[in-house]
Formats: C-alpha cells, structure tokens, sequence
C-alpha cells in the first residue's frame, strides 16, 4: 500500500485493532510504506487519547467502547460515504430550500457539494459544516450555538435544542452511528442523541445518512423510531436484511450504487 496522509493511516490502523484486537508496528510500516518511528508516533498519539494501549512491538484494542473521533472517520468508508452524499444531492428539491444538516462525516461531504447551491438556507450545529459553507455569498446560513462536542464537532445541549424550536426546516439530513429497525436512530451521546432529536420534528421529511457499516448496529443513545424518517440512503455494502426490515418498518431505503 502507497503512502497514507497521517488522517487516513490513523483511521486505518484502528479499523485494524478493532477487526483483530490487535497490531504490530512492523507489518504496519511495511503496508503503509512509512518508517517504524512513524508508525511509533501513530500509535502514541491514539494511545494518548485512549484509542488504543500499546505494546511492546504494537498495540491492543482497549477494554472500553469508544467513540471514534471524527477527524478520523473521515477516511472510514470514504467511497461509500461519497457515494451516498452524492446521491442525496441529487435528491434533494430543487430551488429554495431550508435544509438542516447534523454533524457528520457524510453531511460534512454533502455540504461540500451544497456549497454551489443558490436559493439555499441550512441550518447546521456542525462547526465544520459552519466553516465549509460560512464563506458562500449565495446561500444563508444559521447556526445553532450550544456545547461543542470535540468528538463531533457538533454544538449540543439546551441552547441548540432551544435555537432549534424557533425554525422551521423542509428537510433534515442526519447522520447517524447506528440504524435499525427495532433500535431507530441511534448514536453514543446522549445530549447530541436530543439535539438531533429536535432537529428531527422542525423538519417536514426526514432523511438519513448512513454508510451500510450502520445499518443494523444500535448505539448507546436513541434518536427517534426508523418511522420518523421518509428516506435511509445507505450503500450496497449495508446488511440486506437490515436494509429489509427498515423498508417493512415504512422507511423508503435508496441504496447509493444499486444493491
């Protein structure tokens, strides 16, 4: 494997640990095509930040479950997440708009390709959603406010649910960690669990994002039930029965690239 930015190997080597439990720093180097210290810096800064504790030679998946901070799930899925923001695009209405977008890696690529957009208003609690679309004069934009969540980049708690209730959005596009039929929407976080939640009912149809590794996990924090969302947009490499038992529950199902 080529040489890796520092984001993507990172990603990459905690996918590892979490699929084997564990890695060594020399198979590591060689696949990366980087130098051991290289791959000794990786793994100190993620044991640094508990992602991972490290041995002699490599490292082991820790005892805790965890979040993966998003600057480093960018790299996670990319093509699949690509692919389903791509196609949510081309779905949305066209013409005015007022559209909400939660944290994540998927919606940060959606807003992306809505920077482009005339005659549209998002509304957003991600500072990264916030950074990409601050700049464009043809499109409004509103933040929340709120508690900054580091993992997410999302602003949470009372002050974003109550900025929220004062707008009205047509559509809401969510990111999601887990999507099930019997768990709904779920996340880890409880308080941005509710602040999504709020966004949820200010929108006329909801739609989610999610690549098929979420489809079917359920995660610490409910959301909403799958019957409040009109439309998952996921990718072929979701579960198919997961992908079924959504589209029995009501929810239309759209897999990006055909399944």
């Amino acid at each position: 494997m080529s040489s890796l930015r520092r984001a993507d190997r990172v990603s990459a080597i905690l996918e590892r640990v979490a699929s084997h439990g564990s890695v060594d720093a020399g198979h590591l180097a060689d696949e990366f095509a980087v130098s051991p210290a290289t791959i000794r810096r990786d793994l100190q800064v993620l044991e640094d930040q508990r992602l991972l504790s490290r041995t002699h030679g490599g490292a082991v998946a820790v005892d805790v479950a965890y979040e993966l901070p998003v600057r480093y799930r960018v790299g996670q899925h990319r093509e699949e997440k690509a692919l389903v923001a791509k196609t949510v695009f081309d779905l949305l209405p066209k013409g005015p708009l007022t559209l909400g977008l939660t944290g994540g890696t998927t919606t940060h690529l959606l807003a992306r390709l809505l920077a482009e957009r005339v005659d549209l208003t998002v509304v957003t609690n991600a500072l990264n959603i916030a950074a990409e679309l601050a700049l464009r004069p043809r499109l409004k934009l509103i933040m929340t406010g709120g508690v900054s969540r580091t993992q997410t980049y999302e602003l949470v708690g009372p002050i974003a649910d109550q900025a929220l209730m004062g707008l009205n959005l047509a559509v809401a596009v969510v990111g999601v960690d887990g999507i099930s039929a019997r768990g709904g929407l779920t996340t880890h976080d409880e308080i941005e669990a509710n602040t999504n939640a709020t966004m949820i009912r200010r929108a006329d149809r909801v739609i989610v994002v999610a690549d098929g590794s979420k489809v079917g996990k359920i995660c610490l924090a409910g959301i909403c039930p799958v019957t409040d969302v009109a439309l998952l947009v996921t990718d072929s490499s979701a579960d198919p029965a997961g992908v079924e038992a959504i589209r029995r529950a009501g929810t239309e199902v759209v897999v990006a690239g055909g399944m």
